[in-house]
């Protein structure tokens, strides 16, 4: 390939990691697709610094872990999202689905702080999504959590998303199917895929991709490659060294039906 046909590629590319990243925000906060041009770096990065100025909007959920395996974890998450109220769910959206990530024993704070949902191995637990407020002094007990060891890898494990007790939501009018959870490990520690794969399973849920019944396979690998139209959902971030490129480090595979067993 020569430089200039290398040179036009790239460019095809990041055309497309903006669009990605402009049609999150857009169906976060509509009211900023005509206030910003959210087809240019300039513009998403604007758009970023508006959201974060707003107070008004400023909803985080807390999540405590005790231990972390990613597949068991990915589904809880989803389970979380799918027991959320439409308000709550609406108010979270807002916010980018923000979380805060912090290191603790969910059995030992269950009496004393509002985690609403604790996975059934104990090993994780999560606030309502509501205002900062609600969760500081939680945040101020326990530290960020810490893991900056690369992603494991290893056989890729599949799992089932379960329909939470509270869950009540619309029938999705469809058979359950399956799907790949992708994630790029180059230059990814774990506490970075647990929050690129926290806003990808919990968007996909709010916007019907993922329901009860589906089944997903987690499926690590160095880099994610392909059109951006090969997936039902993408996760994109700055290059760490290069803010005003785009990189895609997470995505959700188009559906395909459930085989037996």
């Amino acid at each position: 390939m020569s430089d200039a046909s290398a040179h036009a590629a790239t460019d095809t590319a990041q055309r497309a990691l903006r669009a990605a990243a402009g049609e999150r925000m857009r169906r976060a906060r509509p009211e900023l697709a005509s206030r910003h041009d959210l087809s240019t770096t300039a513009g998403l990065t604007a758009a970023g610094a508006a959201v974060t100025a707003d107070e008004a909007d400023d909803t985080v959920v807390a999540v405590v872990v005790r231990d972390l395996d990613l597949a068991a974890w990915a589904r809880q998450t989803c389970a979380y999202t799918l027991g959320l109220g439409a308000q709550e769910a609406a108010a979270w959206r807002r916010a980018f689905t923000r979380t805060v990530f912090l290191a603790g024993n969910p059995e030992q704070l269950r009496a004393r702080f509002p985690l609403t949902r604790l996975a059934p191995d104990r090993s994780a637990a999560w606030t309502a999504p509501g205002p900062p407020e609600a969760t500081a002094a939680l945040r101020r007990l326990l530290k960020l959590l810490q893991a900056p060891v690369e992603v494991p890898v290893g056989e890729d494990p599949a799992f089932e998303i379960p329909r939470p007790p509270s869950h009540d939501g619309p029938p999705t009018g469809r058979p359950p199917v399956r799907r790949d959870l992708c994630l790029a490990t180059v230059d990814c520690t774990v506490s970075e895929a647990l929050i690129h794969l926290n806003h990808l399973l919990a968007e996909a849920v709010l916007d019907g991709l993922i329901a009860p019944g589906d089944r997903l396979t987690l499926r690590r690998t160095p880099r994610l490659g392909g059109r951006l139209d090969d997936f039902a959902a993408v996760r994109v971030v700055p290059e760490k060294h290069r803010p005003d490129r785009l990189r895609l480090v997470a995505a959700l595979t188009a559906p395909a039906p459930c085989g037996p067993g």
